[in-house]
């Protein structure tokens, strides 16, 4: 299979770098706006989800799609394979992870409470499966930001090279 060349790789780590950020920054952003929604105004608290929602779907989604499909570029098309180098593959696992974790629990009980809000109004604030779900989702989200913040070190330090004799 033939691999990219060296200007196709410095385009490649610009494409992944710009996605990665895009996928991150919406994150983060959707952490700063969970943190500062008052629960005890419905008007606040839908627009809040709303907020996160678009946030999710118009760039946290196409950062992260993007960026599982460099990955794979990088895996296919390169020399860095995708188990090639341990840290490349610690990466790539726990970049998976982190997007299983991103579409089965953080976006589906943020669409459930969305839901709530919707056919519940007010009295959705008030139900303990609206609450719970939220309290749940931080804890999604943060684990993605520990994840990230993870992954982000390991690019850089790139531990666990295999040592020249």
């Amino acid at each position: 299979m033939k691999k990219i060349g060296p200007k196709g790789l410095r385009w490649l780590k610009i494409l992944h770098v710009f996605l990665v950020v895009l996928f991150f920054g919406g994150i983060l952003s959707s952490v700063a706006l969970n943190l500062h929604i008052d629960f005890t105004q419905y008007d606040e608290a839908y627009l809040g989800y709303k907020n996160i929602i678009t946030i999710s779907d118009q760039i946290v989604r196409w950062g992260a799609i993007g960026t599982l499909l460099v990955g794979f570029i990088y895996g296919f098309f390169t020399n860095w394979g995708f188990f090639k180098h341990r840290w490349v593959g610690v990466k790539f696992v726990l970049y998976i992870i982190q997007t299983i974790v991103g579409i089965f629990v953080v976006d589906a009980l943020m669409v459930e409470n969305m839901e709530l809000l919707e056919t519940q109004k007010e009295a959705a604030l008030s139900n303990p499966i609206f609450m719970q779900n939220h309290e749940t989702r931080q804890i999604a989200v943060y684990f993605q930001v520990a994840v990230t913040i993870f992954i982000f070190i390991i690019s850089f330090i790139r531990p666990w090279k295999k040592k020249k004799i």
